[in-house]
């Protein structure tokens, strides 16, 4: 119902005593009627209201200002004032409707208020009635075509067709679950991420009005891990059969991603086996191959292994999701968590962007929602599946490396870390894995049947550049022991750790392990 319908009813006989500047001032919906005689009744008010009174308030004419900054503040469509009580309507109420550009309806002293109440609230009820109906069959329809086979792109078309507006299914990343029609341009897609992130409550309109934004899921959910509705246009000008629409294509789209989501759930589990088999070196091995096949990788072909995290280290699943969304930019990805860690298995794509720059334009988008939090990223270079193991270990130094960079999100690549590491990385993992144990596996043994520090006395020596006091001093051991030590771990490897070769191989059998 709108305000000319009022006016328009004989049987009402209302004044509208001031119109408001608004042009479409007796266009206005009323969502609800509420008749009160408080001074303030504002807190009772959610916006959209026809407010009724009869004006028993009113002591002294600045009551009127009062009584109107509190309606129209409120966000009320319109005052319907009774003669009643004053045989007429005060001029003091009307300037005050004036001043806030608040409509004014006189309502004649023979029109009880019930009856007016009985006529706005008929005609809601009715309205909401054909309205629901409507919702019901519009829900059947889509449903009915959800169940037909219809796939998510196809609904989205579907109702940009009915509604004119041109509807897109984007995840945090910038990644186009539903492209519609037209590709984004790189700055229509941050402005609509953003506001996403950023937005206190959702749907929100993308500056300039644009197009709009739609949570897709429980508004508890973490924004960096959902999907998002972008709906051409500005949301708060739609009709409301326009608005319903919409609603219900978000509704569904929720559907279908919770059902991606069970799949998901078991590709999860096929890519941490993958994963733990690399971090084992055992990349080499058949049962690796068949688990990159089944993630969807081409175990015959180059890959990249990704490593990434939150400063909080409570958020390794968080961090795995956003990895899983920003590396399908690259392609199908095996992804899981391991010590800690999101780690992603990728395909190398030699012939298009590297790996690491679309990881990285993908993952600033979500710089706006990190609030203080960071995320981090490092990225091997690519390597055969039998030096998978290495590139890990790379993409871990090189992720350390990005973790020491200013700024909320930072990727780097195993090109930037030192020599050795990537010397390393390139040795297929068997090879690394019989140099470290041909060197130090009497060492292993022998801290493994007595307990005696040897491996975590050389890491430090080694560390210290072979200095004695501060290896102790970091150990917090006496000089003395640090030197037994490193003299027992010389006598079980037949090194010299004097001789710079001898000090060099037994440095990289331990960052071969």
């Amino acid at each position: 119902m709108q305000l000319r319908d009022l006016l328009a009813n004989p049987a009402l006989g209302l004044r509208l005593l001031h119109a408001g500047t608004a042009a479409d001032a007796r266009e206005r919906p009323v969502r609800w009627v509420y008749t009160t005689d408080l001074i303030d009744p504002a807190r009772y008010l959610s916006g959209g209201e026809l407010v009724i009174s009869g004006l028993v308030w009113r002591r002294e004419p600045g009551d009127s200002e009062r009584f109107v900054a509190a309606v129209a503040g409120a966000g009320a469509v319109a005052l319907a004032a009774g003669e009643a009580v004053f045989h007429g309507i005060p001029d003091d109420l009307v300037d005050a409707c004036r001043r806030h550009d608040l409509p004014l309806l006189a309502v004649p002293e023979e029109v009880s208020f019930a009856a007016l109440t009985e006529l706005v609230v008929g005609a809601l009820t009715a309205a909401r009635g054909d309205r629901l109906a409507l919702t019901l069959g519009r829900q059947r329809r889509l449903l009915s075509a959800v169940a037909g086979g219809l796939g998510l792109d196809e609904l989205a078309a579907e109702v940009a067709t009915t509604t004119g507006v041109v509807i897109r299914v984007l995840s945090a990343t910038g990644r186009a679950v539903v492209p519609g029609p037209i590709t984004l341009t790189g700055d229509e897609l941050d402005a609509a991420v953003t506001t996403f992130l950023t937005a206190d409550r959702l749907p929100a309109v993308v500056p300039g009005g644009a197009r709009s934004v739609f949570a897709v899921g429980p508004a508890s959910e973490d924004r960096l891990t959902s999907w998002f509705v972008a709906a051409d246009g500005d949301c708060t000008r739609w009709e409301n059969e326009v608005g319903d629409t919409v609603g219900e294509l978000v509704a569904i789209t929720a559907l279908d991603r919770a059902r991606r989501g069970e799949g998901l759930r078991m590709a999860r589990e096929i890519a941490e086996d993958a994963i733990a088999l690399v971090a084992a070196g055992s990349a080499h091995h058949p049962e690796a191959a068949v688990r990159l096949r089944q993630a969807g990788l081409d175990p015959d072909s180059p890959l990249v292994v990704a490593v990434a995290g939150f400063t909080s280290p409570d958020r390794v699943q968080t961090a795995r999701s956003v990895l899983v969304d920003a590396a399908t930019h690259v392609g199908p990805p095996a992804v899981g968590a391991h010590d800690g860690m999101a780690v992603a298995l990728l395909p190398a794509v030699p012939d298009g962007a590297p790996p690491a720059a679309v990881l990285e334009t993908a993952l600033r988008r979500l710089a706006p929602g990190l609030g203080a939090d960071r995320f981090t990223v490092g990225v091997s270079r690519p390597a055969p599946l039998d030096a998978l193991s290495g590139a890990l270990q790379e993409a871990r130094h090189a992720r350390e490396l990005a973790a020491r960079r200013p700024g909320p999100v930072h990727v780097v690549t195993g090109s930037e870390v030192t020599s050795h590491v990537a010397l390393l990385a390139a040795v297929p993992d068997e090879v690394r894995r019989a140099f470290a144990v041909r060197v130090l596996e009497p060492v292993l043994d022998y801290d493994a049947r007595t307990g005696a520090g040897l491996r975590e006395t050389l890491e430090a020596f080694l560390e210290c550049s072979g200095s004695w006091s501060r290896a102790a001093q970091q150990l917090h051991l006496h000089v003395n022991t640090v030197r037994y030590r490193i003299g027992r771990v010389e006598e079980l490897t037949g090194r010299n750790l004097a001789e710079l070769g001898d000090r060099v191989d037994v440095y990289l059998a331990l960052r071969s392990l």
